[in-house]
């Protein structure tokens, strides 16, 4: 602990700091509140901030936590900045003494769909974050392609079924199964190739593989994939120096945010397909196809843009409606009764950095055709999303009362079977490509929904607040009951002692009479 605490800066101790307070974390003398009113005596916890305090204010409280799994969280931290330094220096650097792998690598950090793609939850205890290689003056052009296949669980996550992984000269490095450890909802067998039977008796974990990735990764090397965000958050990887094929190809015709298939670009750079229509994706196949794409740049580089042509749907996605711009205070139970039909619901986890107040789910039917009657049903105003797909403005009531809306979209656009291509399944691009009227107007929205979160908030606590107000005036009112009930038997007290003087005999008679009983009894 002592080596990276020592030479951490200000501004890493202060994440340190936050994130210890966000997630309500105590070290030895108590949280930071508790610490300050113990550490300083002139300010105590009034001085709050962590960044208005001193380097040994922040470093007295880092150090005064000692489990093994605060300090493995704290690293973390340290070492997600340490990398974000190596990126920010590696792209200060000119690109004139960059390698060509190097150069695909800028490509991919550079584009602008990355802060939103690879933006993962690296602090929470599952994950890992590879080092970069700092001590050799020149980055690696080594370099591994990897994919992965995933399964839906009935959490609604997605696991890790199996890993491959391939290096330049396409020789197998890693090929396991892996065990999900988790209820399987959907094994996505028509897409994975994947069942049930595959899956009996696999014992490797997914820390298993972490440590293998690790290990093949501890020089600094590149890591290729198609899709890439996908491959690193089902592995848990945050890894620094990637090669993503889908950012460093695009359509000729089309956004850059429109992403070509693997199996498309196959066709159009390599010339001949990954995978044949309807059969299952083999991980492995995919894995070398990323490699040589890459490769054809290197070597033969070969352009970035590929003609836009038609892909086709699978059947699974042709049997899905897509809802989306669902308020977050939509609960997802509720979607059951926007659309009409018999369906299961699949909840898109909204991006880590993902802002506005909205969410996205899948309304999965039995087949293409049910579907398409669902939609045909919905009541709403006909519109196109900015790739052309036909979709519905609609509204609903919830349980409470409420009147809300949300976008109901087909998975193709009208009368083509053209896809915007992800991994396995589509990519939600709810603002892709879209004219700036609509740019503006989604952020508009996404800021009401915003306001209206923080407005209920504020609802709430004004709420809880008034009963607070309530129980305390209560509590008053007994109080001055009592109070009352005091006052009264005081009264009574002081009219019974005046009533016991009034009937005492007065000192000075009292003698009389006692003088007048010993002359008698003299006599």
């Amino acid at each position: 602990m002592d080596d990276f605490i020592a030479t951490a800066e200000k501004k890493v101790l202060v994440e340190i700091v936050k994130l210890a307070q966000k997630r309500g974390m105590k070290g030895s003398k108590g949280d930071w509140k508790q610490f300050l009113a113990s550490y300083d005596k002139k300010f105590g916890a009034s001085l709050s901030d962590p960044g208005k305090r001193s380097i040994d204010v922040l470093t007295a409280f880092v150090r005064s936590f000692d489990k093994q799994d605060d300090l493995k969280l704290f690293a973390k931290v340290v070492q997600c900045n340490s990398n974000r330094q190596g990126v920010d220096q590696f792209l200060k650097n000119s690109p004139a003494n960059e390698s060509k792998e190097q150069k695909l690598v800028r490509v991919t950090l550079e584009h602008p769909q990355y802060p939103i793609d690879y933006s993962f939850p690296s602090h929470n205890q599952d994950w890992v974050i590879t080092k970069l290689n700092k001590k050799s003056k020149q980055m690696s052009n080594a370099m591994l392609a990897v994919d992965c296949e995933m399964v839906l669980c009935k959490d609604g996550s997605e696991a890790l079924v199996r890993v491959c992984v391939v290096d330049q000269n396409l020789e197998v490095k890693l090929d396991e199964l892996v065990n999900p450890n988790k209820k399987v909802a959907d094994y996505r067998t028509v897409i994975t190739g994947m069942s049930a039977a595959d899956l009996a008796g696999v014992t490797c974990t997914l820390a298993d593989i972490q440590k293998s990735f690790k290990k093949l990764l501890s020089d600094g090397t590149i890591l290729v994939g198609h899709s890439l965000n996908n491959d690193l958050q089902a592995l848990k990887i945050d890894h620094i120096m990637v090669i993503d094929t889908a950012y460093v190809f695009r359509y000729s015709d089309g956004p850059i945010s429109r992403k070509p298939s693997l199996n498309n670009l196959c066709k159009s750079v390599l010339g001949y397909e990954v995978r044949k229509k309807g059969s299952p994706h083999n991980c492995l196949d995919d894995a070398c196809a990323a490699m040589k794409l890459v490769l054809a740049k290197v070597e033969r580089e070969v352009g970035d843009t590929i003609p836009s042509v038609q892909e086709d749907v699978p059947d699974t996605n042709m049997a899905k409606l897509l809802l989306h711009r669902i308020p977050r205070t939509v609960p997802s139970v509720e979607l059951q009764n926007a659309i009409p039909g018999n369906f299961t619901l699949e909840v898109k986890k909204p991006s880590v950095k993902a802002k506005g107040g909205i969410y996205s789910a899948f309304a999965i039917f039995k087949n293409q055709q049910e579907a398409h009657q669902a939609y045909e049903i919905v009541q709403g105003s006909q519109e196109e999303d900015s790739s052309g797909r036909p979709q519905k403005l609609t509204e609903f009531k919830l349980s409470t009362g409420v009147v809300t809306n949300l976008y109901v979209r087909k998975m193709v656009d009208n009368g083509s079977s053209d896809q915007t291509s992800s991994k396995r399944s589509l990519e939600v691009e709810e603002s892709t490509g879209a004219n700036k009227k609509q740019k503006i107007g989604a952020k508009i929205e996404d800021e009401t929904m915003a306001d209206l979160d923080h407005c209920c908030d504020h609802l709430k606590e004004i709420e809880r607040l008034k009963q607070e107000q309530e129980k305390l005036l209560k509590q008053c009112s007994d109080q001055l009951k009592d109070i009352e009930g005091l006052k009264q038997e005081i009264k009574n007290r002081e009219y019974e002692i005046s009533m016991l003087k009034k009937s005492q005999v007065p000192e000075g008679q009292e003698k009389r009479l006692y003088k007048k009983k010993d002359k008698k009894k003299r006599k």
